[in-house]
């Protein structure tokens, strides 16, 4: 259970995959959906004694549509078949912990609970993910899939596989390789505009503004301004730290060692005062950018407002 779905689904495809035989699984393996069976369906299944093999595997996908039913299942799981492998797949939240069903299986049986990672932890999980299959990755390269997919590990993943299909082994992946195979511009997204704002570079900031106006359906502001956002919400930690060694500050602000002294050259640009304006600007923009009290104003113009704002 949980709201990283990626483990979910690797788990239960591994035990799909694995627990039985080629020949057993006509007989002995259920897939059942959430929603289309009830919590006496999936008893009546996981009761059944196998044929010919040692157990049976059961499999309810998206469980938490049964979210109202599911404490019905506390009476099974008291007593479970002993050759009944049943897996519930109960995706994008959790089961509340208080209730009978969640006490009584992490009892009888076995809870994995699969969290959602932070941004900061998915650059470290992608260089994980590639490792073992020999590839790696640089961090600018890990950075734009994060910032461009989020944290869906799933969609993250996804991408990760066609790089391996069109790069041999042993590559480094790098952001030519990201822009030419995923699509993603290497130097017009949120990242490089980041560091454009940070170093005070206003000619490139402003290209990428404009880039980002020219392809909004790639580049929504709401995006732009969340991350820009906690961006400057760093650099006012930043300039409330009394030691600002690189490692300690890598450590604090929870980012990767290889960008910190962009962090340190935005906060040398941006005092603490004017990181406070920006970050009230950057609230005002946000509520703008979602419609309100923005008259109707195309968000390509209101990003260069906002940029006009933030750079002066």
């Amino acid at each position: 259970m949980g709201e990283e779905a990626y483990y979910i689904d690797k788990i239960s495809d591994f035990i799909e995959d694995t627990v039985l035989t080629e020949e057993e699984r006509g007989f002995n393996q259920m897939v059942l959906y959430g929603r289309d069976v009830s919590i006496e369906d999936i008893v009546s299944n996981a009761k059944r004694f196998p044929m010919m093999a040692e157990r049976q595997v059961v499999i309810v996908k998206e469980a938490q549509d049964l979210a109202r039913t599911i404490d019905q299942l506390a009476d099974y799981a008291k007593n479970p078949q002993p050759s009944t492998v049943l897996v519930l797949c109960y995706k994008y939240k959790s089961i509340d912990k208080r209730k009978a069903v969640y006490k009584t299986i992490k009892k009888t049986g076995y809870v994995y609970e699969s969290k959602k990672l932070y941004d900061n932890q998915v650059p470290d999980w992608i260089r994980r993910v590639l490792s073992p299959k020999g590839y790696s990755i640089t961090p600018k390269a890990a950075q734009m899939l994060v910032e461009f997919l989020g944290t869906d590990l799933s969609k993250i993943s996804n991408e990760l596989e066609k790089l391996q299909i069109v790069l041999p082994k042993d590559t480094q992946i790098t952001p030519d390789h990201i822009e030419e195979n995923i699509g993603i511009s290497k130097d017009y997204n949120n990242f490089e505009l980041r560091k454009a704002i940070g170093t005070k570079n206003t000619a490139q900031a402003f290209k990428i503004v404009h880039y980002f106006a020219d392809n909004p359906k790639d580049n929504p502001m709401v995006v732009t301004v969340s991350l820009l956002f906690n961006f400057f919400s760093q650099l006012l930690h930043l300039h409330g730290m009394s030691d600002k060694n690189p490692r300690n500050v890598a450590s604090a602000l929870r980012v990767n060692p290889y960008f910190v002294n962009e962090y340190l050259d935005a906060a040398r640009n941006y005092p603490m005062r004017k990181v406070s304006q920006v970050i009230a600007t950057l609230r005002e923009f946000d509520v703008k950018s979602k419609g309100v009290n923005s008259n109707a104003v195309p968000q390509g113009d209101l990003l260069k407002e906002l940029l006009v704002k933030i750079m002066n």
